[in-house]
């Protein structure tokens, strides 16, 4: 920091940056609240209090503490101070603040696809920007211990602002526990101990808990509780009763009488504490402004204090700080109970403008009120996180090499996931190189084994296989090196999917391209989905391999068994999803799928049926354990092509078509049984091979609304596919899942349809006991078919 002068003067220069980032960003609320029209009535919102709170830590961060390399997930409800600080320094444009939560402003809280500001890691869904920096952390050092990393990428630190009530997610400590099996370092977490949460005061006796939990995982903890005003108050007579009595203070009490002010806490202070003496006149000594700046004087409102414990932080452990704050801090809306989605009135407002010294029609003034505010524009233009090329990195795409066929002879889409990514081990390409793989414990039962055994475990030092080495047969031969391209996770999806996410961005964060395949059963999709969505939501990419699935799992029972999964495919947004049926449909779809990944939106493809395809983004696959008898056949272009849009005749229809059985996945079987028994050599049954109905429903959509916006000749995959068949003819639709999967096929061109599916959560059985009880078996599927057959 240099000498004391420079450091006091850099001190003063934060402070005052401080006070500007506070008032810009209550600034921003109310105006977004009161000042600009509000055409629907509804509330705008913003989190005043909350956002004040991190004014000074955030301050201190980014003005003085973070480098270009390091990476923040800011807490959701300082967003307003985040884009303050981005205006500041010229990241972030007035007229997005002036309508931030309004349609193209600033976002409501930090998002690295809608924001046009220097946002590294999207927060919002609470607790899991927290944890996603544990992750990020640990695909820094997966990158970093590859031979092929680059050279000029410095390390950095990944940082969270964290709320303290989003310690109360659980996602939160599931991720503890896997940074400290791997060895995690350059963590910070800084905690905004307000004491506050959405509906009041926070337990006491929380700070003792946290504390406890982050130690027990090694963690460096770091109690940011006095300011630099308060610690010199303690060396005043007196002044050692004065700090028991903060220390004893309980979380109410404290909040309330920093709502109240100074006169308040000169009551209260000497009616507990007074004694005519040291303490009385160490309170005496303050006017009431200057006893209520001493007692708001918490280290997390300190730049002094907060500097200094920042910089001294030196190890790569990661590091917990525990900031004490006050909730709506150096506003009228400190410390009250109510403060979290409340507003300050216009008069408040006013108050605090003045304070400030802004004034009126000067509101948005970079500098206005400041006293030397050519000295501040030199200070920013230093200040080594306001770096002038980009932070967001970038990696060159990788070649993919084309579909790895894997035979035929009966087998399942587990099995063959299994080995396409096993002959893609025994490349020597580079995509071989970039794929990592991760799944919560279920990794030989989602059938990674043999592309662990052939590229091994990552750590970051080596661990000799126990059983191999103690000679003990076994088929797994796992090693953990720093060059293995495995990370093996507990059993919490959670984890896998904040994994995924992070190293789905490494590209962007690191500079070095990944090629992530995570796998899991299917039906825990849906205990992960929050953090799925997150990751989609950051524009991460990754490939989703979810296996078993459905019924089909048969003797698993109920509690292993996916319904609805196919649904939340084809809804979430930034996720292409397929259920192939055959191994021959899988080859093509994981390379397309390697290549779809890496699309930045340079150029428009061919099958450009949704908008997604120009961009790309993640893909899941939703596989089967049960093996079906694969088709002899050679996959040209034309097939490969359509089983990237979605669907393709197996079966194609001829002018007397009267029944078309459209399926999904592995039902193939009995959609092919049941149109022998039902037409034998006669061509009246048709059957559509459905790969994606995702992909099929998005390209529907896309058609539809290009019509709409005057391209009249605009036709979908789909649309193209059901012409050839009369209007006469019936759909049956199966799968095994949800009905309503398939069930809007019949809206595409009217045809009538009876969907079969799953509703109900299975038991245990065969196949054929399940498929015959949900009414998804071939006898099923036929009787549907020659329900709707004309004349019958």
């Amino acid at each position: 920091m240099g000498g004391g002068h420079d450091a006091d003067q850099r001190i003063a220069v934060i402070e005052a940056l401080t006070k500007k980032a506070l008032w810009l960003s209550n600034w921003m609320i109310h105006h977004a609240n009161h000042i600009r029209p509000n055409v629907d009535g509804v509330k705008v919102g913003g989190h005043q209090a909350s956002s004040a709170s991190m004014a000074a830590i955030m301050a201190a961060l980014y003005f003085g503490v973070l480098r270009p390399e390091d990476r923040v997930a800011v807490k959701p409800h300082a967003s307003p101070v985040f884009h303050a600080i981005q205006y500041l320094f010229g990241k972030q444009s007035l007229e997005k603040i002036e309508n931030f939560r309004a349609f193209g402003g600033a976002q409501s809280y930090p998002s690295r696809t809608k924001d046009t500001d220097d946002v590294d890691i999207s927060t919002g869904s609470v607790g899991l920007g927290v944890a996603f920096t544990a992750f990020a952390s640990l695909i820094q050092d997966y990158v970093r211990a590859k031979p092929w990393a680059r050279k000029d990428v410095a390390e950095g630190r990944m940082v969270a602002l964290v709320g303290d009530a989003e310690l109360d997610e659980g996602n939160v400590y599931e991720c503890l526990l896997e940074g400290w099996k791997h060895g995690l370092r350059n963590t910070w977490w800084i905690i905004d101990y307000n004491r506050q949460s959405l509906d009041g005061v926070v337990r006491e006796g929380l700070y003792d808990r946290i504390e406890a939990i982050f130690r027990a995982f090694d963690w460096n903890v770091v109690t940011l509780k006095y300011g630099a005003l308060q610690r010199a108050a303690f060396a005043e007579p007196g002044g050692e009763k004065l700090k028991s009595w903060i220390d004893a203070a309980p979380n109410a009490i404290y909040s309330a009488l920093m709502f109240r002010g100074g006169a308040a806490w000169r009551e209260r202070l000497l009616d507990e504490i007074g004694d005519q003496g040291n303490v009385t006149a160490l309170i005496n000594r303050r006017s009431d402004a200057q006893l209520a700046e001493l007692m708001a004087n918490l280290g997390g409102h300190c730049t002094q204090s907060l500097l200094e414990q920042f910089e001294a932080a030196g190890s790569d452990k990661p590091t917990v700080f525990i900031a004490y704050t006050v909730k709506g801090w150096a506003t009228p809306l400190a410390g009250h109970k109510d403060n979290h989605a409340g507003q300050m009135t216009g008069t408040q407002i006013d108050i605090l403008r003045k304070s400030m010294n802004v004034r009126e029609g000067h509101e948005w003034d970079k500098f206005e009120g400041m006293a030397d505010a050519a000295g501040i524009e030199r200070f920013l233009a230093t200040v080594p996180f306001n770096t002038s090329k980009t932070r967001r990195l970038s990696s060159p795409a990788v070649p993919t090499i084309g579909p790895q066929f894997v035979g035929t002879g009966a087998t399942s889409t587990q099995t063959a996931f299994g080995k396409i990514l096993d002959a893609i081990a025994k490349t020597d390409s580079e995509l071989a190189r970039r794929i990592i793989t991760t799944s919560p414990d279920v990794t030989v039962s989602t059938n990674l084994g043999t592309w662990v055994n052939r590229r091994n475990l990552y750590a970051n030092r080596e661990m000799v296989d126990v059983f191999q080495k103690e000679s003990i047969p076994s088929a797994q031969k796992w090693r953990f090196t720093p060059e293995g391209q495995h990370f093996e996770l507990g059993i919490a999806e959670m984890n896998l999917f904040l994994a995924l996410g992070a190293a789905g961005l490494s590209h962007s964060l690191f500079g070095e391209r990944l090629l992530p395949i995570g796998t899991l059963y299917d039906p825990f999709i849906s205990r992960g989905a929050d953090a799925l969505n997150y990751a989609c939501y950051q524009d991460a990419r990754f490939l989703l391999v979810a296996t078993p699935s459905g019924v089909s799992l048969a003797g698993e029972g109920g509690a292993h068994q996916s319904i609805a999964s196919p649904l939340i495919g084809m809804a979430q947004d930034g996720l292409a999803s397929f259920e192939p049926a055959f191994a021959d449909e899988l080859s093509v779809i994981m390379d397309w799928a390697f290549d779809y990944m890496q699309r930045e939106g340079d150029a428009r493809p061919d099958l450009a049926d949704w908008p997604r395809d120009v961009t790309g983004g993640s893909v899941y696959l939703r596989l089967s354990t049960r093996g079906i008898e694969q088709p002899p056949r050679t996959v040209d272009k034309p097939l490969a092509d359509d089983i990237i849009r979605g669907a393709y005749w197996l079966k194609a229809p001829d002018p007397s078509c009267e029944v078309v059985i459209a399926y999904q996945g592995v039902l193939a079987s009995e959609a092919i049984a049941a149109a022998a028994a039902i037409g034998g050599d006669r061509r009246n049954v048709a059957i559509l091979a459905v790969t994606s109905a995702d992909r099929l429903n998005a390209g529907w959509h896309a058609a539809q609304r290009a019509r709409m916006h005057g391209d009249s000749d605009a036709r979908s995959h789909i649309e193209t596919l059901l012409a050839d068949i009369p209007y006469r003819a019936g759909l049956v639709t199966a799968i095994d899942a949800h009905p309503a999967t398939l069930g809007w096929l019949g809206s595409v061109l009217g045809h009538r349809t009876i969907t079969l599916g799953v509703e109900h959560f299975g038991q245990t059985g065969t196949v054929n006991d399940l498929y015959a009880h949900f009414g998804i078996d071939a006898n099923a599927i036929e009787t549907a078919a020659r329900s709707l057959s004309s004349g019958r």
